[in-house]
C-alpha cells in the first residue's frame, strides 16, 4: 500500500499560504519527507459560478503546479487527480505530460477522467455529449505520440498525418495512466487503455452532479473490482491494475492511527494499492504537521 496526498492548491481563498510557489515547494518536500508516494492536484480551468457556490473549487493549472513540486523534490511522484481529458487536444496534453516527466526524472502519474461539469465544457469549447468517446480516443492518441515517429493517427475527433513528438518520456513506454470514474464504462477504459483505476466515494445525492455511479460501501467496491478482473481476463490483460481509492477515515487532528491502519489493511486485502488523503488544516504549518503525523503513525507502520 502506498499513499497519495493532495496539495491544497485548490484553496485559493488562502492566497500564497497554499497557492504560492514557496507553498507548493514546501508542502511537496514535506510530503516526500513524510513518506507519501505521490502528491496530486486537481483540474478545473474555468468552473461555473453555481458549482463554486455549491462547494466546488478552483484549481491551478496542474502541469505548472506539479512542475514547482517537481523542482523542490527528488523521489515523490507527481499525479494529476484528475486531468479532464476532453478539455484539451490530446497532442498538446501529451507534450505537457512528457515535459513534466522528462524534467522530473520520470515521476509522473497521469490520472485522467471524462469530466462532468457541463458549463465548464461549454466555456472551453469541449463536447460534453461525446466526452467518453473523446477520452478513449485521447488516450490512444497520446500513446501513439509518445512512442512513434511520423505518426499517422486518424480518429473521429483528432488526427495527425506524419507528425513526430520528441523527446520521449523518461518512463517507457509512457507514464502510467490511471482512469477515474465508477461506471462500467470508466472501468473498461482503465482495463483496456490504462495502468490503474481511480474509483471515488460517491453518495446517491452526489451522483446526479458527478455523473458517475454511486459508490458508498466496500461491497460496491468489491463488485466493481470483480468486474475489472473479469473484463481484464476477457481481453487477455496480464498486467496488474493499480487501484487508487480514498482512505475514508478522518485525518489531521482527528486522526485515529489504529482505525486508519485497520482501514488501510482492509482496503489492501480488497485489492486497493494506493490510498489518497487530504489534510484539513487552514495553514501551511498545520498541513505539514498533519502530514508528518500521518507519515509517522500510518505510513511507517505499514512499511
Amino acid at each position: 500500500m502506498r499513499f497519495a496526498v493532495r496539495l491544497p492548491t485548490d484553496r485559493v481563498d488562502r492566497g500564497e499560504e497554499f497557492v504560492g510557489a514557496e507553498a507548493i515547494a514546501e508542502l511537496a518536500r514535506g510530503a516526500e519527507e513524510a513518506g507519501f508516494g505521490s502528491c496530486f492536484v486537481t483540474d478545473h480551468p474555468f468552473p461555473v459560478e453555481r458549482w463554486l457556490r455549491g462547494g466546488g473549487h478552483h484549481a491551478l493549472d496542474p502541469f505548472v503546479a506539479l512542475s514547482f513540486a517537481a523542482a523542490a523534490t527528488r523521489t515523490i511522484r507527481l499525479q494529476t487527480h484528475i486531468l479532464v481529458l476532453p478539455y484539451r487536444n490530446p497532442f498538446v496534453t501529451a507534450k505537457s505530460v512528457l515535459t513534466l516527466d522528462v524534467l522530473s526524472g520520470g515521476r509522473v502519474t497521469l490520472g485522467v477522467g471524462g469530466g462532468y461539469l457541463q458549463g465548464e465544457f461549454a466555456a472551453l469549447g469541449a463536447n460534453f455529449e461525446h466526452r467518453n468517446e473523446v477520452s478513449d480516443e485521447a488516450i490512444r492518441a497520446m500513446k501513439v505520440a509518445w512512442t512513434q515517429d511520423d505518426v499517422h493517427f486518424v480518429g473521429r475527433h483528432f488526427e495527425a498525418r506524419g507528425n513526430t513528438m520528441l523527446p520521449r518520456p523518461v518512463q517507457q513506454p509512457h507514464p502510467p495512466i490511471w482512469v477515474g470514474g465508477n461506471t462500467r464504462r470508466a472501468i473498461r477504459r482503465a482495463v483496456e487503455l490504462g495502468d490503474g483505476w481511480i474509483p471515488f466515494p460517491n453518495s446517491q445525492a452526489m451522483a446526479r452532479y458527478t455523473r458517475t455511479d454511486v459508490l458508498e460501501t466496500d461491497e460496491q467496491l468489491v463488485t466493481r473490482l470483480a468486474y475489472a478482473q473479469t473484463h481484464g481476463e476477457s481481453i487477455g490483460r496480464t498486467q496488474p491494475l493499480d487501484v487508487c481509492y480514498s482512505l475514508g477515515e478522518p485525518v489531521g487532528d482527528e486522526l485515529d492511527p489504529l482505525r486508519a491502519l485497520a482501514r488501510a489493511r482492509t482496503l489492501a486485502d480488497l485489492g486497493v494499492t494506493w490510498l489518497a488523503v487530504g489534510f484539513p488544516a487552514d495553514s501551511r504549518a498545520g498541513q505539514l504537521e498533519q502530514m508528518m503525523r500521518f507519515g509517522r503513525d500510518v505510513i511507517a507502520p505499514l512499511r
